[in-house]
């Protein structure tokens, strides 16, 4: 018998056992540093001339690893292996199909400091959101492979005398997953490890920021057992090996999580039929947001200050929950500013490897040029109340920054910056918060802060976002326990580590016989 699904602990780095620990994985890793990582296609690893190089955003000289780069040669090598290997993965027991999950779960577990580490070194993870990544990926494994066995027999329908009905899942085929760098272990994992359970075979072209991670995610699958084919790694780019691997005509469901730009191109490319192609390509798409801390007149202060600045400022807002919004009441918006600013004033900002860092590097040169060019627009378009200067001569360096007295339709409070900016706006009643909040075209997560029951009743109706927090911040979403999903151009509300998410992977099948 299966255990009760339990999220996975998060590390206590006060215990100072737990501390030294992830010291020696920082060290451990350190030195393992620099290795090649090949292509895995069909059970073979290849080797290319071309390569992605991994550094780390905290040190740019550091070179996390290397790994082969694929073209359209390889991708199509890889579809075909997949869709070979997909007649016989799909009829696997459901349950033996979960198993293999579980295994990979207690791997992982059994490993968790190490694969933290690499995420402290690749994307510039600091200690706790590291652990709390790694954490979500086993939770993923032990989440999804429980739903698996759940919908092995498929759900219930009538029958009648004389007519036996049943209602089942099938495998869908071959799955094209497309991960992000910023929960490089947790959402790689989950969206490639979803269709793997239900029965599908998986081409997966990982982040080109975070290949390492997932290429070490791949050797624990082998590890547990992955039959060849079964899942194929191909790293490479958009434009040459994303695009090809969409448009394929064997190509059954893709999996996206990144941007609404690309999103929304894929879903595009996705709709044209191809020649000898006979399905309609599936696709679940997560596409980031831009994310409302609501504080009402009637709110403990407090709890707000707190909500703003972890939603704000973790992992240097790179993520698509990140609360980069905060509309505040007039009668309190002075008081929470003024001590919102306190509190960023007071958080720590470096490489990510030490201990008791609050904010690391953002990833890359690109994401810091357009962050600091948001600078120069919030300073245009409002008031800068702390923070707004960048170093990036040895790492991506921003440090967290406020900005205040923002119009709700300005750029500031309208595009999606993805990084430690938080922008300030008043309201004059709780109506128009609401209202506010809901001004863009994104539908991802918001916050509403407030001890007055009838206005966060009337949120939970009129805040149109797929994850609605109150009295806390607006990220951190837990498997089992807040599945996660948006609205509006977030996507289409798939809802990760929910119990829908796994029946959008398959296809329904009504089976109907007569005595």
């Amino acid at each position: 018998m299966v255990q009760p699904y339990k999220h996975e602990p998060f590390t206590d780095f006060t215990v100072e056992e737990n501390k030294k620990a992830f010291e020696e994985a920082l060290k451990q890793v350190k030195e393992e540093l620099g290795q090649h990582h090949d292509l895995l296609i069909n059970g073979e690893r290849i080797r290319t001339d071309n390569q992605i190089t991994s550094t780390n955003p905290a040190n740019t000289k550091q070179v996390v690893g290397t790994v082969s780069k694929a073209n359209q040669e390889l991708a199509e090598k890889a579809v075909q292996s997949a869709s070979e290997a997909f007649k016989d993965w799909k009829k696997w027991d459901p349950r033996a199909r979960a198993e293999l999950l579980f295994r990979a779960a207690h791997i992982i577990r059994r490993r968790k400091h190490e694969f933290s580490a690499y995420l402290v070194y690749e994307v510039g993870k600091p200690w706790k959101e590291a652990d709390a990544d790694t954490a979500e990926a086993i939770d993923f494994l032990e989440y999804y492979g429980r739903q698996m066995i759940e919908l092995k027999d498929g759900k219930p329908v009538e029958s009648r005398p004389g007519e036996q009905n049943r209602y089942i899942y099938t495998s869908t085929g071959v799955a094209v997953v497309i991960p992000p760098w910023n929960l490089a272990f947790a959402i790689m994992a989950g969206t490639a490890i979803a269709p793997l359970v239900t029965g599908s075979t998986v081409v997966m072209k990982p982040a080109s920021n975070s290949p390492v991670i997932a290429a070490k995610f791949v050797e624990v699958l082998e590890e547990a057992g992955l039959p060849k084919g079964v899942l194929n790694f191909v790293p490479g780019s958009g434009g040459e090996v994303g695009d090809y691997l969409v448009d394929h005509p064997k190509t059954a469901l893709i999996s996206f999580t990144g941007s609404r730009d690309v999103g929304t191109r894929i879903i595009k490319r996705a709709a044209e039929i191809q020649e000898g192609q006979n399905h309609l390509k599936q696709v679940i798409a997560e596409m980031g947001g831009k994310d409302t801390v609501v504080v009402d007149k009637e709110a403990n202060i407090e709890t707000a200050v707190d909500a703003i600045v972890v939603s704000a400022f973790g992992f240097s807002g790179q993520k698509c929950s990140s609360g980069s919004r905060a509309v505040v009441h007039e009668d309190v918006y002075d008081e929470v500013l003024e001590k919102v600013k306190e509190r960023t004033e007071k958080l720590t900002v470096g490489n990510a490897s030490e201990e008791n860092v609050y904010m690391g590097p953002v990833v890359d040169q690109s994401a810091y040029d357009k962050i600091m060019s948001y600078m120069e627009v919030g300073k245009e378009e409002g008031r800068l109340v702390t923070g707004g200067k960048g170093d990036d001569s040895k790492g991506y360096f921003i440090e967290p920054t406020v900005f205040a007295d923002l119009d709700p339709n300005s750029r500031m409070q309208q595009e999606e910056i993805f990084g430690p900016v938080v922008c300030f706006t008043k309201a004059k009643n709780f109506d128009e918060a609401l209202e506010i909040a809901n001004n863009t075209e994104y539908g991802l997560t918001g916050a509403v802060i407030s001890d007055n029951r009838d206005h966060l009743e009337q949120a939970k109706y009129d805040f149109h976002v797929g994850n609605l927090y109150f009295n806390r911040n607006c990220t951190g979403a837990i498997v089992g326990y807040q599945p996660f999903g948006g609205f509006k151009m977030s996507g289409t509300d798939s809802k990760a580590g929910g119990p829908d998410y796994l029946a959008l992977h398959m296809q329904a099948k009504t089976i109907s016989e007569m005595f």
